[in-house]
């Protein structure tokens, strides 16, 4: 990988050796021998060829599959950055160089761009559904295993925000916590006398329970599979005293409803394990 190109990964919150690593195994499952490429063309042929978008969306993952042609030997000229939104016909890379590369190439360089492409998407339209509304839409850790990084960096270049990346780095009290604890307001201040400066967040089934997170000391609470009704009083109760996240039940078609309740996020886990790939095909000059 050349130093430009981690560099960029680097600017973009991805580890350039975990990417190069990711992309090595995916090449590796196509072995080693293209039994329909090699008899077909020699090893000094070249070709030129364009991936393109075959329908409207948001991009994510050229420098990951900037990687792919890297490590492949094919030169690579991006034509859009990621978190550019494009229009079906719109050239997204342009490749040339071996033609037997290329080809060993285009599918883990599809199967990436595709599905990150795909995320970032739908994230966009998530957080356009509710335009001119302070919400925010979040991922959650309902992430693909070894994917995790990839698919949290899509969610941002389609304007969404990332909840926590690991069980490390925040806390996330829910009711088996709350269960097993004995009280939400026990497990919050057990979180809290062992970890007094790390965010934390507390999981609310009814408004009941936001006000026992309040009075706790609660700053950040999720509000589960409450109805609109519900979410604004929470809103009301809060009064600006924690952030407030809408979550469980969401769907594109209720996100507005759901953000002038005027909570700061909506929760959506289906942006990440459940996100439709974006349509990119290649094709040779």
């Amino acid at each position: 990988m050349t130093p430009e190109l981690a560099d960029r990964l680097r600017a973009a919150g991805l580890d350039p050796q975990a990417v190069e690593n990711l992309v090595r195994t995916a090449l590796a499952e196509d072995g080693d021998t293209d039994v329909t490429s090699e008899p077909i063309f020699g090893p000094d042929e070249t070709a030129r060829g364009d991936f393109a978008a075959r329908e409207d969306g948001v991009v994510a993952g050229v420098p990951v599959a900037a990687v792919v042609f890297e490590e492949l030997g094919v030169a690579y000229e991006a034509r859009v950055g990621d978190g550019d939104r494009v229009a079906a016909g719109d050239v997204i890379i342009s490749v040339s160089g071996p033609t037997r590369a290329i080809l060993r190439a285009e599918r883990t360089a599809l199967n990436l761009l595709t599905h990150l492409s795909g995320i970032a998407t739908a994230t966009r339209r998530w957080q356009d559904a509710m335009e001119g509304t302070k919400a925010r839409v979040r991922d959650s850790r309902k992430t693909l295993p070894g994917l995790r990084a990839l698919q949290k960096y899509a969610v941002r270049c389609g304007g969404g925000v990332n909840h926590r990346m690991s069980l490390s780095d925040a806390a996330l009290v829910k009711d088996n916590h709350i269960a097993a604890a004995g009280s939400l307001t026990k497990a919050y201040e057990a979180i809290r006398a062992a970890h007094p400066g790390l965010h934390v967040q507390v999981e609310c089934d009814t408004l009941a329970q936001v006000e026992e997170a309040l009075n706790a000391g609660a700053t950040s609470i999720l509000l589960d599979n409450m109805s609109v009704a519900d979410m604004t009083e929470a809103v009301r109760i809060t009064a600006g005293r924690a952030e407030l996240e809408a979550s469980g039940g969401l769907t594109l078609e209720r996100a507005r409803d759901v953000a002038v309740t005027g909570v700061d996020y909506l929760a959506v886990g289906a942006l990440t394990h459940s996100a439709r790939v974006f349509d990119i095909g290649l094709d040779f000059s």
